[in-house]
């Protein structure tokens, strides 16, 4: 365990940050799964609605850090590539 103050508060903060990053990383898990629901279905215009409900949840992910902003561009571009392919 951590025994110097700026150790303790390093921990104290790694602790908040993760559950902070796991919150975000499920979310966004969420609503690729919602998106390839609708595309397994194959409908259009609800996977194009959760694909508009997807990507600023995934955009807000790489921008605080949660995940990296190439993986965020790539989840988006193949996620869109799906949709737009049912059209």
């Amino acid at each position: 365990m951590a025994i110097h103050k700026s150790a303790v508060k390093r921990a104290k903060q790694n602790k908040v940050r993760n559950l902070r990053n796991k919150s975000d990383r499920t979310q966004v898990k969420n609503v690729i799964k919602h998106v390839r629901a609708a595309i397994d279905e194959g409908a259009s215009e609800t996977a194009q609605t959760a694909l508009a409900g997807a990507i600023p949840v995934i955009d807000k992910a790489a921008q605080k850090g949660t995940i990296h902003r190439n993986t965020a561009s790539r989840k988006i571009s193949r996620l869109t590539k799906q949709v737009n392919s049912l059209s």
